[in-house]
Formats: C-alpha cells, sequence, structure tokens
C-alpha cells in the first residue's frame, strides 16, 4: 500500500470482514472499517485474482485486437486480449502469453511491460498487468471453451482515434493503446 506521510490520517482500518459471495471469478466481501475520524462504516468490495493483457503490434503498426460480446455491458467490444491469472502467483507475463496464444494464435519473440493499472479502485482490488509484443509469429487461436472471438488487425492511428472518440472505451485497451502509441510514434 502506497502511503505518504501526509495521508496517515485517510486510511480505514479492518474491525471485520465477511463474505457475501463466492463466484468462480469474483468474491464480493463485506466488511466494517473505523474510519480516520473514528467513526465505523460499511465497504463492500471485489476480491479479484488480477489479470493480464498484451497489445500485439506488427511491423507495419497495426495492432491485434479481439471482438467479443460482454454481457455486464449488453455490446460486442473492441479490445487488447486479456485473462484473469489462473492460479495463485502466477506470473503476469506467463499469464500474458497465455492470451496472445489462445485468443489471436500469435506468439511474441518481444514483450515489454507497459504499465500496472488498477481497474476500479471504489470496489475491487483488481490490478491488470499490461504488456506488448512484437516480433509476432502466428498461429492458431485457442480459446477458452466460453469465449468467442473475433480478431480484428487494425492500424494503432485508427485505434487512437477510436479511443478519443469512445468506439474503443474498455479500460484496459484505452491505456494499453495510448501507450503503445506513445512509445512507437515518439521513436520516430
Amino acid at each position: 500500500m502506497l502511503i505518504d506521510n501526509d495521508d496517515k490520517n485517510l486510511v480505514e482500518k479492518t474491525i471485520s470482514s465477511e463474505s457475501v459471495f463466492d463466484g468462480v471469478l469474483l468474491h464480493v466481501k463485506k466488511d466494517e472499517v473505523e474510519l480516520p475520524n473514528g467513526h465505523k462504516s460499511v465497504r463492500e468490495w471485489i476480491k479479484h485474482p488480477g489479470a493480464s493483457a498484451i497489445i500485439p503490434l506488427l511491423p507495419d503498426n497495426q495492432i491485434i485486437l479481439v471482438r467479443q460480446f460482454r454481457y455486464p455491458v449488453g455490446k460486442v467490444t473492441l479490445e487488447v486480449p486479456a485473462g484473469k491469472l489462473d492460479i495463485v502467483g502466477e506470473d503476469p507475463i506467463e499469464c500474458a502469453k497465455r492470451e496472445l496464444s489462445e485468443e489471436t494464435g500469435y506468439t511474441a519473440g518481444k514483450l515489454w511491460k507497459l504499465t500496472t493499472i488498477a481497474t476500479t479502485v471504489g470496489f475491487s482490488n483488481e490490478y491488470i498487468h499490461l504488456y506488448a509484443a512484437s516480433d509476432l509469429t502466428p498461429g492458431k487461436i485457442h480459446p477458452d471453451s466460453d469465449e468467442f472471438i473475433n480478431v480484428v488487425k487494425i492500424p494503432l492511428t485508427a485505434a487512437v482515434k477510436m479511443v478519443e472518440s469512445g468506439k474503443i472505451f474498455d479500460a484496459k485497451s484505452a491505456i494499453s493503446i495510448l501507450l503503445l502509441a506513445k512509445q512507437v510514434f515518439l521513436k520516430k
């Protein structure tokens, strides 16, 4: 936890924690906390195992994205390949490699970390590790049995415009696209 000495007056202390729901992916918790002023409050939050995402970059500055239906928002989205960490302690880069192969069929000769983001700090502890990949070798996609994906190649410049216009609105994808574009176009 990153706490500056000036922020110690903001920290809440857990008094008790209760599991409300334990699902396949999400675990809903209800905690009683002591606030900095000594009062008590309730915090409902989602415990998540974490995830990795990877943005594949082709030599012609096209990127590979996936289209899939996302039930919670009721829409088909355009996203970078991503998935949850499957086992406790899994190396996020291994997860990124696995998702790249499963969702696009590609393997990467070069991978690098873009950043790590906390997706929704107000109600979840999910962190997503964002990577980029290049020196790609094509292969056959092999998504999980409950994943239905269309693979799309798009120029990085077009993807940036889609983020700016709201056509790409998934947070991990928008951040990955913008960070990769900054790296690619600042090199020139």
